[in-house]
């Protein structure tokens, strides 16, 4: 790769000595933070723009992308059948972004990094939330499977585009491998851990995941306040704000779930901070060689698994849910298997697609691709009256 940069003093580029975000960066960042500076690039050389780092640039074109559009019609985990209230992975995804900042910023982290890391974490998600991808699992089975991670590596890397003659997105590569890390998790033998911001940002998402299912099933019904009330998390939640709360349900949900976030923010923090404070002057490689890791405290984590063993024994597997997302996953099958078995009914790009990748895998990807009710129309048109003519645009 051409490692050269710019000289030119334009709007549109510099030398990094010159941009404007790396004096900031450099006032305001730990040493131990991934500086923009010293990012190993991007698959295909640019020039570094005078005013946004790196980082800031991988966020908006994530943000502007058409598969980030897509999250606001992707079930979090409870469907359109159950109401309008709940989480899309959209909202999930801006919420998990909110709370990494909070938290990069105290621990003087980069915060842009951190966003462009949470706005694409989930990117790869398909319809019907994990009842889609558990589905498409089942059909890739013979070919490699089916991961929300490893896709959106593949919307990042190949499907989306932008005006440039390269496919994909074009990410740093600090991007990329914290996308990479959540398909592996250091399986490879003597890895050394992630960037900090990237185990934030995985931190953030179980954080974030915990709490807001909690609110959502409790508004939907299918949980009471009083059956969370034995869990350690959840008391330690209730009396974490020594403010008045109303008396209604809804002001009593909305106290919990806020106080479920914040207690376990303010515990990232203060572990966080007594790990790094010895480490200042340490670069990122170095804090990395020495197996740094940010994580909740011990107590904390203990009760917070507890909380989650009783979602999935309670929320995740209630009965209603159960029927919602069966059927789901019968639908997203079928689909998949008139695709395959009609490969013609893909959409040109995918058709193309399939010439290097496979038609199974092809299909895959497009049903993947699509929102919630897309899925369902095109279940309804190509599956029960098997007519069916795919859109250009998809």
């Amino acid at each position: 790769m051409n490692t050269s940069l710019p000289t030119s003093q334009s709007n549109e580029s510099c030398a990094w000595q010159n941009c404007l975000w790396a004096e900031r960066e450099e006032k305001t960042l730990a040493s131990y933070a991934m500086h923009s500076r010293d990012s190993a690039g991007r698959r295909y050389a640019e020039p570094l723009h005078r005013y946004r780092s790196p980082y800031q640039r991988d966020r908006d074109r994530v943000l502007h992308s058409a598969a980030f559009r897509r999250l606001s019609g992707k079930m979090q985990v409870f469907t359109g059948d159950m109401g309008d209230y709940h989480r899309t992975r959209l909202t999930h995804t801006h919420e998990v972004a909110t709370i990494a900042r909070t938290i990069a910023r105290v621990l003087h982290l980069n915060e842009d990094l951190v966003e462009a890391l949470a706005l694409l974490h989930d990117i790869g998600h398909p319809p019907f939330g994990h009842s889609g991808e558990e589905a498409l699992d089942e059909c890739l089975s013979a070919h490699g499977g089916f991961s929300h991670n490893a896709f959106a590596m593949v919307l990042a890397e190949e499907l989306e585009t932008r005006y440039t003659p390269y496919p994909g997105l074009n990410l740093t590569r600090e991007v990329l491998a914290g996308q990479d890390y959540r398909i592996t998790h250091g399986e490879e033998g003597g890895a050394l851990p992630p960037l900090l911001e990237v185990q934030l940002v995985d931190l953030c998402d179980s954080i974030t995941y915990t709490a807001h299912d909690v609110d959502d099933a409790l508004t939907l019904g299918l949980l009471r306040i009083e059956q969370l009330s034995g869990l350690e998390l959840v008391r330690r939640a209730l009396h974490w704000n020594s403010g008045p709360v109303g008396g209604d349900a809804t002001a009593r949900r909305k106290a919990l779930v806020h106080s479920l976030i914040d207690v376990q923010v303010a515990d990232v923090i203060d572990r966080s901070q007594s790990i790094l404070e010895p480490l200042r002057g340490l670069d990122g490689l170095a804090v990395r060689q020495l197996g740094t890791t940010l994580d909740l405290s011990p107590p904390l984590a203990s009760e917070k698994e507890q909380l989650s063993h009783f979602l999935f024994e309670n929320v995740y597997r209630h009965p209603q849910l159960i029927t919602i997302r069966e059927r789901a996953k019968q639908r997203v099958r079928d689909l998949f298997d008139a695709l395959v078995a009609q490969p013609q009914r893909l959409p040109p790009r995918f058709i193309d697609r399939a010439h290097s990748v496979g038609v199974p895998s092809s299909a895959a990807h497009y049903i993947a691709g699509m929102t919630d009710r897309f899925c369902d129309t095109v279940y309804n048109t190509i599956v029960e009256s098997g007519h069916w003519q795919a859109p250009d645009w998809q």
